[in-house]
């Protein structure tokens, strides 16, 4: 068979991109498009209206509210990503290091998946009888006679909301964790062993700088999908809490759609400086 020429692979390259291209630029390109030019638009009690203005952005950024509500966002994030990183990174090792069958790898793996059986929602309400004033936990604490009366700060606060988050959030760091550490070569642990290192030094100069991409990867997803969640932040705190996808969203409520809209805009700027500052730190695309 001859070889195809150069110029033609790029062509053929081209003509096999054309059809994923064409759905990248209707369900995704599009619409973030159509979110920056409604960013711009002027809006009523009754109605909203096409212009270019800027004075969505300028009560945006000149609003107290905003910086609070962001950085509640953040704060949120990080507390989030710290603690799914502990939890993901520990049950990775023990996966990848100390579980010797496949199978039950395997087994051990699909058991963290459980979770994800059911929907969000669900999983989010089963907290409020157990956190509750009379629940489960304050129950038994105080049978056990650690406090004297229940805990109020159990539920409906920034502890419940981080708990949610750690909940539905870390096999998201778990998965890229493992599958990064499932590609470490043994023989690597083995030269460090026959050295001398110790189990914590090769943790922290094989394995640990081994699995960046995986730890990269997985820091991208928790971040972005606590950064742009909002119903767990309204459930668990009992709408006590905001972060900017409940300022999103109360503002779709009013029908505010361009405020709404200029407040998306600058949370997808601040969450593609965040990826792009992450990525500063590992190529994620020997990963991928």
């Amino acid at each position: 068979m001859a070889a195809i020429p150069l110029k033609n692979r790029h062509v053929l390259g081209w003509l096999m991109a054309m059809p994923l291209s064409v759905v990248l630029l209707a369900f995704l390109i599009a619409p973030i498009v159509m979110i920056a030019v409604v960013s711009f638009w002027g809006a009523t009690e009754f109605s909203i209206y096409p212009a270019f203005q800027f004075d969505n952005y300028e009560f945006l950024f000149g609003s107290p509210v905003t910086y609070k509500v962001f950085g509640a966002t953040l704060k949120y994030a990080l507390i989030t990503w710290a603690l799914t990183l502990a939890i993901g990174f520990t049950v990775a090792y023990f996966l990848a290091f100390h579980v010797r069958s496949l199978t039950m790898q395997i087994a051990l793996f699909l058991v963290c998946t459980i979770p994800f059986w059911t929907s969000n929602i669900i999983r989010m309400i089963s907290w409020i009888p157990f956190l509750g004033r009379n629940g489960i936990a304050n129950q038994t604490l105080v049978s056990w006679g650690v406090i004297d009366e229940p805990l109020e700060w159990l539920l409906y606060s920034d502890f419940s909301v981080i708990l949610a988050f750690v909940h539905l959030y870390t096999l998201f760091m778990v998965v890229p964790i493992f599958n990064t550490m499932m590609r470490i070569d043994k023989s690597l642990l083995e030269a460090a062993r026959d050295n001398g290192a110790s189990g914590f030094q090769t943790l922290v100069h094989v394995i640990l700088p081994l699995t960046k991409p995986g730890i990269m990867i997985g820091t991208i997803f928790v971040v972005t999908l606590v950064m742009g969640d909002f119903i767990t932040v309204r459930f668990m705190s009992g709408s006590q809490r905001a972060n900017v996808g409940r300022l999103i969203s109360n503002d779709i409520a009013l029908l505010q759609y361009p405020s709404a809209a200029a407040t998306a805009v600058v949370l997808l700027c601040t969450v593609l400086i965040v990826i792009a500052i992450l990525l500063r730190f590992v190529n994620i695309r020997k990963e991928l």
